[in-house]
């Protein structure tokens, strides 16, 4: 089994917290993998430019989650993956999808609804952390 660690934000503006679609339909947080000796609050920012293209702000450390899935592309490879999450904010709207990475739309997203687009259980979790800190 591989281990994976990522980071990511929660990236609030206003009263609305941005989401990054996937070219499947799934409304998901921005995320991504640690690079070479980039600490996990790097990581994190720069995954929030790189995907959504928001420049944001780190706030709060929200805490990790863990989950096990298998790599379709690599022969069915089980992968342990934690993702450390932070609450960051933003002063503008602005935002941009990575389309080469399956993203089809970015937007902010009021936090009354947010809550029923995000996909996964566990980002629904640190969603509810990050609404609290709102």
């Amino acid at each position: 089994m591989r281990e994976e660690v990522s980071a990511g934000g929660v990236v609030v503006f206003g009263n609305a917290i941005l989401l990054l679609k996937k070219y499947n339909g799934d409304w998901v947080l921005p995320k991504g993998k640690i690079k070479d000796n980039e600490k996990l609050e790097e990581t994190a920012l720069r995954e929030v430019f790189e995907e959504g293209g928001v420049k944001a702000q780190i706030k709060k450390y929200l805490g990790k989650i863990n989950y096990t899935f298998k790599n379709s592309r690599k022969n069915d490879e089980v992968i342990n993956k934690t993702v450390h999450w932070y609450f960051m904010i933003t002063r503008s709207m602005d935002c941009t999808p990575q389309k080469n990475e399956g993203f089809i739309d970015a937007r902010f997203i009021h936090k009354d609804r947010v809550l029923d687009l995000a996909k996964y259980e566990d980002e629904r979790k640190v969603i509810a952390k990050a609404i609290k800190e709102i």
